[in-house]
């Protein structure tokens, strides 16, 4: 199961993080950010455009409206042996009653993307570790 990373460790320039801030909160729209690593041998990730985000208690779905740094179904991203990937995927936004929500692929396999249960932040950015 992909594990939500609560206190990223990374830099962000003020100057991009203040415009970043803007973005999201002008446009209401959800950020997630999603890491990737390999170990001994490659790998290949992609994602499919019926990938949503479910609240838990209504029955909003926020659509995924971009993404970058992967591929989307059918092209696979090839995340090399002991890499690292780093994607973005922006859904449209949630309504203000959603405290907690599920990011899932909607696809005929049984390997898609499956976050259960993220707590909503004020920011509306998540960073998830999709390595495990």
């Amino acid at each position: 199961m992909p594990l939500i990373i609560e206190k990223p460790k990374a830099f962000i320039a003020p100057s991009m993080l203040k415009e970043l801030q803007t973005f999201t909160s002008d446009q209401g729209q959800v950020i997630v950010h999603g890491i990737c690593k390999t170990e001994n041998e490659g790998s290949f990730i992609r994602i499919w455009p019926t990938t949503f985000l479910f609240d838990h208690h209504s029955s909003h779905v926020s659509e995924l409206v971009h993404y970058e740094r992967i591929s989307a179904f059918p092209v696979w991203t090839e995340i090399k042996a002991h890499s690292t990937l780093g994607f973005t995927l922006v859904f449209t936004g949630l309504p203000s009653t959603c405290k907690i929500f599920d990011l899932q692929e909607v696809i005929p396999q049984s390997n898609g993307f499956y976050v259960p249960a993220i707590v909503r932040n004020e920011q509306d950015v998540y960073y998830l570790d999709f390595s495990g």
